[in-house]
């Protein structure tokens, strides 16, 4: 089993109060692995350090390198680490709601290619056909002339996945993917994160509250609760789509 993700007795405390405490697991290649737990037990707490926004107070993270070897990422922020191939979306989605979808999408593929200051070209007809394509895997490519600002909401979520797609990760962080979804957008949006695991082979540790969720896409499933890791099972995912 190759490891995408490895985390070692992290801990992270605020004050007096420790909000993660000796977290240790595994994030394999092609994996959907849910971190699950009511409000406070410090799921989007471990999920900062991942992702480089909290440094850790102690243990380690490591990332698979591109030799395979594994990489230091505790403590090193989030620009370093997304460009070590880690991936996010947020609860809140956070979109540039005056340009199109598809702008918004070059945009990261810009940033990238470190291209964003490259005043020679107008950006909006740089990597154009590369925006459309991800907007195609995410179900988007019709929409892709819209505002980002006037779309529905699941829509928004698709735009999310494709910005953080655009970034070429190795693992892809979901904190709450399906928050303030209808039910249908929620299964429709899982499913479509599953099939690209299945088809690319990339990891994903994700949080979620619906169980339905959970339980459907999920490989194996991490809970915690006050800051610890209480149990860990399998889920759905892994008898295939």
């Amino acid at each position: 089993m190759t490891k995408t993700l490895q985390v070692n007795h992290l801990r992270k405390a605020f004050g007096g109060v420790m909000a993660v405490d000796d977290i240790s697991f595994e994030v394999a290649e092609g994996e959907m692995l849910a971190l699950i737990g009511p409000n406070g037990a410090g799921k989007s707490t471990c999920f900062n350090m991942v992702g480089g926004q909290f440094p850790p107070s102690g243990g380690n993270i490591l990332l698979k390198g591109e030799q395979g070897e594994a990489v230091s990422i505790a403590g090193i922020g989030a620009r370093r680490i997304w460009r070590l191939g880690v991936g996010r979306t947020f609860q809140i989605t956070a979109t540039f709601t005056s340009m199109t979808v598809r702008q918004n999408v070059q945009m990261a593929l810009l940033a990238r290619r470190n291209m964003i200051w490259k005043f020679w070209a107008r950006a909006n007809d740089l990597l154009k056909d590369e925006a459309q394509t991800l907007l195609e895997t995410v179900g988007l490519r019709d929409q892709a002339e819209r505002a980002a600002g006037i779309l529905a909401y699941g829509d928004l979520k698709r735009l999310e996945l494709a910005i953080a797609l655009a970034g070429q990760p190795k693992l892809l962080l979901m904190d709450e993917p399906t928050a303030g979804m209808a039910s249908g957008e929620r299964t429709a949006l899982m499913a479509l994160v599953r099939g690209l695991v299945s088809r690319t082979g990339i990891s994903v540790l994700f949080t979620e509250h619906d169980m339905d969720v959970v339980f459907d896409v999920s490989d194996r499933i991490l809970v915690l609760d006050r800051g610890r890791l209480i149990a860990a099972g399998t889920g759905g995912g892994d008898q295939g789509e």
